[in-house]
């Protein structure tokens, strides 16, 4: 009789452990779509695990349940945004130009990435439920709100911007220009008889956002 072989730690890692990176990659990409297309309430973790080739039982391996998936998603979410900003280096430059830039930057992200408005509305709807929990949150934000101050304060010695702006105020504003705008595009095209999906519907659009915002820094 064969003496039983004892199982080994390896043995015992759920499959694709091997490759914690790419396994959770693959996942998150997955769940991102189920959720942009169907929101927290409709998405099915059998159909996450389907799009990205990954056993169900390493989803809730890697995130416990569907709430932390659905979490984790968020929080990548903003982390990518966030991440992009960082890269611009727009305390670098001239503070008006780096305005400008972060404003333009900010219009074509919500263009470029429509499953970010999605999410966001997803967890408005849930009034930021999961959000709260988020111990990464916070500190994701922290970096945009220091460049918004820097250029702000820049600004303001160099007599380009006025004073006693507020630096989320100001963020709030820049982001409503244009949430507002991709979220209701549809209603409002209908309302007022003009696609305002077009390409140059947005490129117009974007000007404007710049222009009101840069009109109301100037001192």
């Amino acid at each position: 009789m064969d003496a039983a072989i004892p199982k080994t730690k390896a043995a015992r890692r759920p499959p694709g452990e091997r490759d914690p990176e790419r396994t959770r990659a693959s996942i998150l990409a997955a769940a991102t779509g189920e959720f942009t297309a169907h929101g927290l309430d409709g998405a099915r973790v059998d159909e996450i695990a389907r799009r990205s080739g990954v056993n169900k039982r390493m989803i809730y391996y890697y995130f416990g349940d569907k709430n932390g998936l659905y979490l984790a998603v968020l929080e990548g979410s903003y982390a990518d945004i966030r991440n992009a900003e960082i890269n611009m280096h727009l305390t670098d430059r001239d503070p008006a130009d780096a305005m400008r830039e972060l404003v333009a930057f900010t219009w074509n992200y919500f263009i470029e990435h429509p499953e970010f408005l999605s999410l966001l509305n997803t967890e408005n709807l849930h009034r930021a439920r999961h959000l709260k929990t988020s111990k990464k949150i916070r500190e994701l934000h922290s970096p945009l709100v220091g460049i918004i101050t820097a250029l702000l304060e820049r600004g303001v010695r160099e007599k380009v911007f006025r004073t006693g702006v507020d630096p989320v105020q100001l963020y709030v504003s820049i982001a409503s220009l244009g949430f507002f705008y991709m979220s209701n595009r549809f209603t409002l095209s209908t309302i007022f008889g003009r696609d305002l999906s077009e390409r140059e519907a947005l490129a117009e659009r974007g000007k404007h956002i710049e222009d009101v915002v840069l009109g109301y820094l100037r001192p």
